[in-house]
């Protein structure tokens, strides 16, 4: 045997797991795709990395069997992944909505944690590997992969499929867990992009494109879920934290509303106006809340230039139409290119939740992305990766 086990994915699940074998004496191999370990680690949150979330849970998830990742998260907690790192030398600091990003270092220095950790432990991080198949035999499972023009193989007892989802192509981003997974008579359930900016088009493409780089505070919601964040107008269409939440909820086809002003009443703040001030003008009242450019904006469906005295109630039942149930029907996301992660994946059905090991193949494992255990964004689907790959070591 080449190692305990071969991981295939060096990103945040591959890592974790690799680093507490290390702790239980084993010896393991990664592959990686692209030319160095946690790539999409490096990228996240603009190179900040926010690493977990306060209030991570089974319910900021998104998956078939919202129960599965409770063992995983029992075993390996928010408080487990606070600690790893601190002991490591880096503190979280809150950011928003229980985010947390590193307190005076970046996504490098969450990588090196990882890296330097693995080479105590003797690891090999094979980068620019790229795999072809997995042969079961009688003595373990033979992976048989590329590096440069050269066609190699490893040979161990366990394996593990930690090479994420689909997002992002350019940044190794491949479907092997997804193919491998159907070749071993495993369901995947329909995959999409998830965490993605929306798009506009038609008629009100211009519309939304005029305002780009504006940021407005709503919540936006469907039938099936609602979010208080920004949301930040684009030339193609709607992106920001809302819209990205919004969007792992949404379906091609349907619409999501937004309400422009939350936890206020325009028709309120418009009355007690005209009690004080008659002959202030709507897009004056406006601009208390919005930039002015949105302001500006909205002059195409409601009377901006109307004193408050004078709105009619034909203008007023507008106006709360406008703000607190403004419908956008998308035409479509922006793809795997900008998706954050992606929705669906292996169905957890096919997985013991204790270990996350293949039900039908025993020493095979997923972890991570590839597995339908979506989260929210802020944190979470770090959160899954860590705990996942901290739940897999313990069995290899």
């Amino acid at each position: 045997m080449d190692a305990d086990a071969i991981i295939i994915g060096a990103g945040a699940c591959g890592l974790m797991c690799a680093v507490q074998a290390g702790y239980l004496g084993k010896r393991v191999i990664l592959l990686e795709k692209s030319d160095k370990p946690g790539a999409k680690i490096l990228i996240s949150g603009g190179g900040r990395c926010n690493y977990t979330n306060l209030f991570a849970s089974a319910e900021q998830f998104i998956s078939e069997n919202h129960h599965f990742l409770k063992s995983a998260f029992t075993q390996w907690t928010v408080e487990d992944t606070i600690s790893f790192f601190e002991t490591y030398g880096i503190s979280g600091k809150e950011k928003t909505l229980g985010q947390l990003f590193p307190d005076g270092k970046n996504a490098k220095d969450v990588v090196s944690v990882f890296t330097n950790l693995c080479e105590d432990f003797g690891h090999q991080i094979i980068c620019e590997a790229s795999v072809m198949d997995i042969v079961q035999g009688e003595d373990g499972f033979k992976i048989i992969f590329e590096k440069g023009a050269k066609q190699r193989s490893l040979l161990a007892p366990r394996v593990v499929v930690a090479t994420g989802g689909l997002p992002i192509p350019k940044m190794g981003a491949t479907d092997f867990a997804l193919r491998y997974a159907r070749q071993k008579g495993l369901r995947v359930v329909d995959t999409a992009p998830a965490l993605v900016p929306l798009t506009i088009t038609g008629k009100d493409e211009e519309w939304y494109a005029q305002l780009s780089g504006n940021s407005v505070f709503c919540e936006v919601s469907n039938d099936r879920m609602s979010f208080e964040e920004n949301i930040l107008f684009t030339h193609w269409g709607l992106s920001g934290p809302a819209v990205l939440q919004i969007s792992s909820y949404w379906r091609p086809g349907e619409f999501i509303h937004i309400d422009l002003l939350p936890g206020q009443q325009v028709l309120q703040l418009i009355d007690a106006e005209r009690t004080h001030n008659g002959k202030l003008l709507l897009s004056t009242l406006f601009n208390r809340f919005y930039p002015k450019k949105f302001s500006d904006a909205m002059g195409k469906f409601l009377p901006m230039d109307k004193q408050v005295a004078n709105l009619t109630r034909a203008d007023l039942d507008l106006i709360d139409q406008y703000i607190h149930h403004f419908k956008v029907k998308p035409a479509g996301d922006k793809g795997y290119d900008k998706a954050e992660v992606m929705r669906g994946g292996i169905d957890t059905a096919t997985l013991s939740s204790k270990t996350l090991e293949c039900k039908t193949v025993p020493g095979l494992f997923f972890g991570g992305e590839c597995v339908d255990v979506t989260g929210w964004l802020g944190g979470y689907n770090f959160q899954w990766a860590w705990a996942s790959g901290f739940v897999i070591a313990q069995q290899l």
